[in-house]
């Protein structure tokens, strides 16, 4: 660490975005119990950064009831029991509601309100990614290719968008909450993400309709997530959610294009490429009623 910390900024950035890249492909690649402890780190980090976050702001969550839910939840993710999801989030909100009547804190609905929100946030969203690497039918083997489309798409997003707003920005996209982004930053983060997703697609064996479809996912909700978490940060007046990663800020920082992304992604795949049952029942919709 101290050696990074010696390095320039922009070196320091590249290196720990090395570190943390070959890490995570690894876990991702391996899946199962590997893939699992990386997002067990990841989520409880976040998880604490963002409770740091909110008590800036005045609330106060609880930490031990998020990081308590969200292994209760990882544990679900783990072994596939869609059927306790239900179960799960209703356990987890009963148990907010109970440690915000013992614990008797003010402001009380912020403090359960901000508990159940942390737990989902932080937790739930980026728990999908065990759900989607696991994925499979008779064409794909795995769902390995689609989470490689989908953080390829969310970093070609992040370039698109910065090159673009570079060179191009003129016109602001979320003044009050982000500043320094732009539409046109924004318009070329989302080309850069759909070529990208066009490439990876035709090697996974992917249409390219649908290939477009997971750029739009990917840059859409990727874009969005990067603004609601700096919208967070703004409303409560932190500038950065951590420092646990040089040159990257905190665990929140690095990963919130990705919490929103993770879940839609995952849902998308299931539902309309990994079977056309929900195609079919949509397109019987549209003749029924044309």
């Amino acid at each position: 660490m101290d050696v990074i910390k010696g390095l320039n900024k922009n070196a320091t950035r590249m290196l720990t975005g090395f570190i943390m890249g070959t890490i995570a492909v690894s876990c991702i690649v391996y899946g199962g119990a590997a893939l699992l402890g990386l997002l067990l780190v990841i989520i409880f980090s976040a998880s604490r950064e963002y409770v740091k976050i909110l008590e800036h702001k005045g609330f106060y969550p609880s930490l031990k009831v998020i990081l308590l839910s969200e292994a209760f939840l990882a544990a679900i993710a783990y072994f596939q029991r869609f059927d306790l999801v239900a179960v799960a989030l209703t356990f987890c909100t009963l148990i907010t509601f109970m440690w915000v009547l013992f614990k008797g804190r003010q402001p009380y609905i912020a403090n359960a309100a901000t508990t159940v929100f942390g737990f989902v946030y932080c937790g739930w969203f980026p728990l999908h990614l065990m759900f989607l690497r696991d994925l499979s039918n008779d064409e794909y083997s795995s769902g390995l290719g689609f989470v490689i489309m989908m953080f390829a798409a969310v970093l070609l997003t992040d370039t698109g968008c910065y090159y673009a707003g570079r060179h191009l920005g003129k016109h602001k996209l979320a003044p009050v909450v982000s500043p320094n982004k732009t539409i046109e930053g924004s318009i070329g983060g989302a080309i850069a993400a759909i070529i990208g997703c066009l490439i990876i697609g035709y090697f996974v064996g992917l249409n390219w309709y649908s290939s477009v479809i997971i750029g739009l996912i990917c840059t859409i909700f990727g874009q969005i997530g990067d603004l609601c978490e700096s919208l967070i940060k703004r409303d409560a007046g932190v500038k950065d959610s951590g420092d646990s990663l040089p040159g990257h800020g905190g665990f929140l920082d690095r990963t919130d294009s990705y919490i929103f992304t993770i879940p839609v992604m995952f849902y998308f795949c299931k539902f309309f490429i990994f079977t056309d049952e929900y195609i079919n029942q949509i397109l019987n919709l549209f003749r029924g009623i044309f």
